[in-house]
């Protein structure tokens, strides 16, 4: 009787092993974020936006190194996520401990240099910073549930970039053996957040392979190429980019596919997400290069594909879940 082989033994089967997961080196992380905002800052359309999305994300590498090691994750918790192929942390109980805290240092920097801060952002950094633990808990559920109004619209991606330093931190200090393999394999199998974009990596063993990269706690999991990451589906999936999406074409009249940052389709769900390849530019990173490239999702806005998922750092109002 032929047994049937289990994920993990499959992989053993395989001589050339790649990182089946990536978690996250929170500073070095913020610190690649941070530059390649400034670099694609560079005659961008929202280059104000861009450079100021590297303060914050400056603010989360600075905030990151100074917290201490988080707890070890029970064993049972462990056990039971991948008994029920569940992800390790649920966004629906209680926050990280004290995030409050990495909110209100973030803050304290960004107001520490007003001369660069928005005028317009003052009374919201403002408003946050006196909020007592409570409130800010409540806010924070709400922001993760997608609840964003108006009223929130810009306070959501500071609030999430504190949530961001918080369990990208415990995610770091995860062992790659104890995460499972989550169903469905298109939400994060550390803390269960849809991924921002993909990305198709370079160098040592990840390399040549995609990875969906998580909007909360930074983990990175595989998924094969040519797969929906929102549906899963292999059929109908395409790609589009800025120069196939205006009509550009080569001498050939074969459309120009040579962009860094694609928007891959699905016929099967109707949705995009874009997918960074670091083949085309080593430096390509998934949550900078897709809030870079905005205008991509203008274009997309025109189609019949509508985004997956959202980019953290950029909140767009949208009607409220009931």
């Amino acid at each position: 009787m032929q047994r049937i082989l289990q994920p993990g033994e499959i992989e053993a089967l395989d001589s050339i092993h790649f990182p089946r997961v990536r978690l996250p080196q929170p500073s070095l992380l913020f610190q690649e974020r941070a530059a390649r905002l400034m670099q694609l800052a560079d005659g961008n359309p929202i280059a104000d936006y861009l450079r100021f999305a590297a303060r914050i994300v400056q603010a989360q590498q600075h905030r990151a190194r100074e917290l201490s090691t988080p707890e070890a994750l029970p064993q049972t918790q462990i056990d039971q996520a991948n008994a029920n192929g569940m992800p390790l942390l649920s966004t629906h109980g209680p926050l990280p401990q004290h995030w409050q805290h990495s909110l209100r240092a973030m803050i304290d920097e960004l107001r520490s240099d007003n001369a660069n801060t928005p005028a317009g952002l003052t009374p919201v950094l403002e408003r946050l910073y006196s909020q007592d633990d409570e409130a800010l808990n409540r806010l924070g559920r709400q922001i993760l549930a997608g609840n964003i109004g108006r009223d929130e619209l810009a306070m959501a991606p500071l609030v999430m970039a504190a949530l961001q330093v918080e369990y990208a931190h415990i995610a770091a200090h995860l062992l790659e053996k104890t995460v499972p393999y989550a169903e469905p394999a298109t939400v994060c199998p550390v803390c269960g957040s849809t991924p921002v974009a993909s990305v198709l990596r370079i160098g040592g063993q990840a390399a040549g392979h995609r990875y969906l990269h998580c909007s909360l706690c930074c983990t990175e999991w595989h998924m094969v190429r040519v797969k929906c990451s929102h549906c899963e589906s292999t059929k109908g999936i395409n790609y589009q980019g800025m120069q196939t999406l205006e009509g550009k074409t080569d001498a050939a009249g074969r459309e120009v596919q040579d962009q860094v940052v694609l928007a891959e389709t699905c016929d099967q769900c109707h949705t995009y997400r874009k997918i960074a390849n670091q083949e085309k530019d080593p430096y390509a990173e998934p949550l900078a290069d897709d809030l870079a490239s905005l205008m991509l999702d203008l274009l997309m806005g025109e189609s019949d594909f509508a985004r997956a998922s959202d980019n953290p750092l950029l909140a767009i109002e949208k009607p409220l879940a009931v």
